[in-house]
């Protein structure tokens, strides 16, 4: 019995002296590890939200810059932002457009939901792979709004929605950069004080 649990510990010895698997570059864990700050955060979507009630959102292949500010916060800060918060905003942007209450509320809710279930993959990857991993989520997530919009309105609005589908997916190195600015800025203070 005892021999059997030396081996153990021989083997564990032999397998934790392994140099470790390099990571492709496009792999690698979050550098930051403090979340944004609430009034940061809550300030962001308000601002977007405020931008997303101008008329620029009318041409039908406009990016949804709130719905790509929810997706991301989703993935960095899930405990914050979640499903409540993209349908709350989803039903403020079904009243400003005057469309069928809760249909954008369903499209938020099921892009925060993605980015809730795939936040912990998504943070092991810079922000062009989340970018492309998301975009099969915001897709979907605008495909179940156009075929629900479809059958109430009985007419089919064509495919001109998925160009806002992948610029909002291509948007998001962009606005992930802009977002996540002040947390590089405060950890290189950070480690310049040390």
């Amino acid at each position: 019995m005892r021999r059997s649990s030396q081996s153990d510990h021989s083997g564990s010895r032999a397998r934790s002296s392994r140099p470790p698997v390099p990571r492709p570059h496009s792999v690698q864990p979050d550098p930051l590890d403090g979340a944004a700050s609430g009034r940061y955060l809550w300030g962001t979507l308000i601002v977007v939200w405020m931008l997303s009630l101008l008329p620029w959102r009318e041409w039908q292949a406009a990016p949804d810059l709130l719905l790509l500010v929810i997706a991301f916060w989703s993935v960095h800060d899930s405990r914050r932002v979640g499903m409540v918060v993209a349908f709350v905003f989803g039903l403020l942007m079904d009243v400003h457009d005057v469309g069928p209450l809760g249909l954008q509320a369903l499209t938020y809710t099921i892009v925060a939901y993605g980015g809730n279930v795939l936040h912990r993959r998504l943070l092991r990857f810079d922000l062009w792979s989340q970018g492309l991993h998301m975009l099969p989520v915001i897709f979907f997530a605008k495909m179940t709004g156009v075929l629900i919009n479809a059958w109430l309105a009985s007419s089919w609005a064509g495919w001109s929605w998925t160009l806002g589908v992948v610029l909002t997916a291509a948007l998001w190195p962009a606005v992930g950069w802009l977002l996540l600015l002040p947390q590089h800025r405060m950890s290189d203070a950070d480690a310049s004080s040390v």
